[in-house]
């Protein structure tokens, strides 16, 4: 198979000298709509709408007082550690205008997770949600970032008086004179200039940050834009002003911040915020806000196909929904067609080292039920390799490669991983899949270890440090296990002590007690989707090949096998 280029169109000029806040707010485009008056962002309780004006006003304010207080400027990070909020974006572009990278952190860190990445990214100031103001004070301590550079989201009946708040920053920005100058970039800079770093988990150890460069999530709006012909005017266009989307995703998850809050903002459409995901909260939202775009991942989807409340709605308005970050059968697929009849459905496919999306279903299928994952985006090219390295045939698996303008830098300040993933401008996914001659991919499995734990990943080598500190753990390994509703869990196999070994062969109970130790010392030390959900099994030993690497697909086989025996009836 020779390398296959997307057939989805041409791309036009990608900006190479515009910082993404500059891009999004400031300038248009070829591509660009003419947008109506009208929201840009809606506080999904409140209700709250906020336009242009009023997020160029906010983004200025912040800008300047970030620069006053706290000295904010080239290249400084900024570290926002808080659940979508209606001034995360203005956040993350105050920093944007400041010349400053922008990294979100989960809201449900630990300290440890979080200190890690204030360490990584070495954070200049930290702006967190109330809800989360403890864990950041704890973790600002740990890594002598200053108390009073923790900056608090504002949120309705939480008490700030002791703290810094977003809006107060807002207010002196704006009520003092100019203390910086707006960051421009030279010709190409974008292309260099890190806006976001992001992080993914690789095959071993901890995560790592991506270095993303204001043109790559650029150049991916445009990819999407280009893919789905927005701007023309033909009948069924999918995105188009006076639209609305759902934002139930995370801003500091690449697949929120790109596709469902940059890209949906360049369209012209409402983009609805959601703080708190809750399901039932969720199908209100829907009917309240006649949301039209739902941008979602496999746990949404499969709620809304089986969750019974789902039936009870009218969702005829809804003509767009799409899930990423993990693969959805088509037998999931077919049941979604039956909860929303009018609306053109598919998934999506791409990677935080992608800046988001790789692939689409094409704009000529209303709907793509087959599992796959659509066509590579226009400009993207991608190959299949075996793993002798030789190129596979059409429909043949193998990992697939890529080429795209909307590529990261890399893993900041770790070479080695960088050069095992970015090689020669090309991008190994660790995915193996299948791809046609048209582009279009069917996602098989993932090659690199990680897991995908309902859209969030989830590194092995992770947990397996965690269990090890147990102290009745001598080895472990963890593995995925398939799962419907979460995509996959982690299942941990242990090697016990000899003590704790001996309790178990003495007392039936001992194994059940030190299974649940095992997994609650998990859960008190890690953030609520990396749990042990697929449970623990003991085992002599793990297999692991003559260098001493774990043989993690022995036992993945082992866990499927284990879980389709059938079990001796009673």
């Amino acid at each position: 198979m020779a390398e296959v280029v997307s057939p989805a169109g041409i791309l036009p000029h990608i900006p190479d000298d515009l910082t993404l806040a500059q891009f999004i707010l400031d300038t248009d485009h070829v591509r660009k709509p003419v947008r109506k008056s009208g929201a840009w962002i809606v506080d999904d309780q409140s209700g709250r709408k906020i336009g242009l004006e009023e997020l160029r006003t906010r983004t200025y304010g912040l800008a300047n007082a970030l620069s006053i207080r706290y000295n904010i400027q080239e290249d400084h990070v900024v570290l926002i550690y808080s659940p979508n909020h209606v001034d995360y974006l203005v956040a993350a572009w105050a920093a944007h205008r400041l010349g400053a990278a922008v990294s979100g952190a989960n809201p449900l860190f630990t300290v440890d997770e979080l200190v890690y990445q204030i360490n990584t990214v070495k954070a200049a100031v930290i702006i967190t949600h109330p809800d989360s103001l403890n864990v950041a004070l704890a973790s600002a301590y740990a890594t002598g970032v200053s108390a009073d550079r923790v900056i608090l989201f504002d949120i309705e009946g939480a008490d700030t008086a002791q703290r810094a708040t977003v809006q107060v920053l807002i207010s002196q920005g704006l009520a003092s004179a100019p203390n910086f100058t707006e960051r421009k970039l030279a010709p190409a800079e974008g292309k260099t200039k890190v806006a976001f770093l992001n992080f993914s988990s690789g095959t071993t150890g901890r995560p790592k940050a991506v270095a993303i460069p204001h043109y790559a999530p650029i150049a991916n709006v445009i990819q999407l834009a280009t893919h789905h012909k927005v701007g023309e005017d033909y009948a069924g266009q999918r995105f188009k002003p006076g639209d609305v989307c759902c934002a139930v995703l995370p801003l500091y998850h690449i697949y929120g911040l790109v596709f469902n809050a940059h890209y949906a903002f360049f369209c012209g459409m409402t983009v609805v915020l959601t703080a708190k995901y809750n399901f039932l909260q969720f199908l209100k939202s829907i009917i309240r806000h006649r949301i039209t775009h739902l941008m979602l991942v496999p746990p949404h989807i499969v709620q809304l196909c089986k969750h019974p409340a789902a039936k009870s709605y009218d969702f005829s308005h809804v003509r767009y929904v799409t899930s990423g970050a993990a693969p959805l059968s088509r037998e999931v697929m077919e049941q979604l067609v039956e909860v929303f009849p009018n609306a053109d459905l598919g998934q999506s496919y791409g990677l935080t080292e992608s800046c988001t999306v790789i692939s689409t279903w094409a704009v000529n299928k209303r709907c793509d039920l087959s599992g796959g994952a659509g066509q590579l985006l226009p400009g993207i090219i991608g190959r299949v390799e075996k793993p002798d390295g030789t190129l596979a045939d059409f429909d043949e698996p193998g990992e697939l490669v890529v080429k795209t303008q909307a590529l990261a830098l890399g893993y900041a300040n770790n070479l080695e991983a960088t050069k095992e993933t970015f090689v020669n401008g090309w991008l190994r996914t660790g995915d193996e899949v299948k791809m046609n001659r048209k582009g279009e991919i069917v996602v098989l499995d993932r090659l690199k270890e990680m897991l995908k734990v309902r859209g969030f990943q989830v590194a092995p080598a992770e947990l397996e440090g965690c269990i090890l500190d147990h102290p009745d753990v001598t080895d472990t390994c963890v593995v995925g296990i398939q799962d419907e509703y979460s995509g996959e869990l982690p299942l941990a196999f242990v090697v016990l002590r000899p003590d704790a070994t001996k309790r178990v062969e003495e007392s039936p109970q001992a194994a059940d007690e030190i299974k649940a130790s095992i997994m609650k010392h998990v859960v008190d030390n890690k953030v609520g989707y990396k749990k042990l959900a697929g449970g623990v099994e003991f085992i002599d030993v793990v297999p692991k090949n003559p260098s001493g690497k774990l043989l993690r697909r022995v036992l993945r086989d082992k866990a499927r096998e284990m879980r389709t025996k059938p079990k001796a009836k009673l």
